[in-house]
């Protein structure tokens, strides 16, 4: 059971506390712009074999180079596209295949936000679809890598809007209740944190009966607080209306403004990646008030999160959702 202390890591943990990580292997999605190119730069130049995992082949291979000119291990591009099933099974394959069955970290940090009601290749609605059932898909398909790691973890990146959200297993997709960009977000950013504490539930278990292997992967859920990344700007783009358009471009100036940087954002899941401390089932954010700003620590999840029913139900819909089967079963 995770225990939720007054305060996680010290503080002031930042970049300079991450120890040497060469001979590890680490996959980042996302890892193109924001959040996820920091940490793929971090990784890179302290020696780790980085995988950047981006759906854009020209932004990838911008974010290779920029990457490489830091790295002492030449980075490596893996085409994926979380919209898409079929992206993400040959993904699974490639990183399999590279890296001949051992991977060290997965940092789930790839995401949409706040986007316009849209489906995915597969027919889920997109934020749901991208942010979660794909980075769920993704997951379970690399166990078997990430069992041949050392120490393997899973990080994936959740956010504040998964405060307010609520997941809906009967209609995940908007199709008979009214969408709402931010709903549908918070939705897929619980999806997201509920996930990891199920994973590491189930991993627990499976360690507890005797399952090869399952104690070598932790499974961690971080988030960056109030950080500016570009992402804001993405959302404003995506909507056509020139009305909705402005105002979320209103939003987008205001996080530019008042947001913390990526530099600082990046850490939480950096020390959830990275730290020795870290433990199964830990949400890793900011240590300022309200989790909006400051160095990481250790904090309390939402209550919603660490429901075992919500947690079940939102395992089982994903594996009949996505036809991947769960990992651990």
């Amino acid at each position: 059971m995770t225990v939720f202390p007054d305060s996680g890591a010290r503080r002031g943990w930042d970049e300079d506390d991450i120890g040497d990580q060469s001979g590890r292997t680490v996959l980042i999605t996302g890892a193109n712009s924001g959040l996820g190119l920091r940490s793929a730069t971090v990784f890179a130049e302290r020696g780790a074999r980085v995988l950047l995992a981006c759906r854009s082949a020209d932004r990838g291979r911008r974010a290779l180079d920029e990457v490489g000119a830091r790295a002492r291990v030449r980075p490596e591009l893996i085409p994926l596209d979380l919209a898409d099933l079929g992206s993400v099974r040959s993904a699974a394959r490639a990183v399999t295949e590279r890296t001949d069955g051992a991977l060290d970290v997965l940092l789930n940090n790839a995401g949409l936000m706040g986007t316009p009601r849209g489906e995915t290749a597969d027919g889920f609605e997109t934020q749901f679809g991208t942010n979660h059932l794909g980075h769920a898909a993704l997951t379970w398909l690399l166990m078997p890598a990430l069992r041949g790691g050392r120490d393997a973890r899973v990080v994936t990146v959740s956010s504040l809007a998964a405060l307010r959200g609520r997941i809906d297993l009967r209609d995940p997709h908007f199709t008979r209740r009214r969408y709402n960009p931010a709903t549908a977000y918070a939705q897929a950013k619980l999806a997201n944190l509920v996930f990891a504490v199920e994973l590491d539930r189930r991993l627990r278990t499976a360690a507890d009966d005797g399952e090869v292997g399952a104690p070598t992967v932790t499974s961690v859920a971080a988030h960056p607080g109030y950080t500016t990344t570009g992402l804001a700007g993405s959302m404003a783009r995506s909507h056509g209306h020139p009305v909705a358009r402005a105002v979320v471009g209103a939003g987008a100036r205001v996080a530019d403004l008042f947001g913390q940087s990526a530099r600082i954002g990046t850490l939480p899941q950096l020390h959830a990646a990275t730290a020795g401390e870290v433990r199964g089932g830990d949400y890793v954010g900011p240590d300022g008030p309200g989790e909006l700003r400051g160095h990481p620590r250790v904090n309390r999840p939402p209550r919603r999160a660490l429901d075992r029913a919500t947690g079940a139900g939102l395992w089982d819909l994903t594996a009949e959702l996505t036809g991947v089967t769960p990992d651990p079963a």
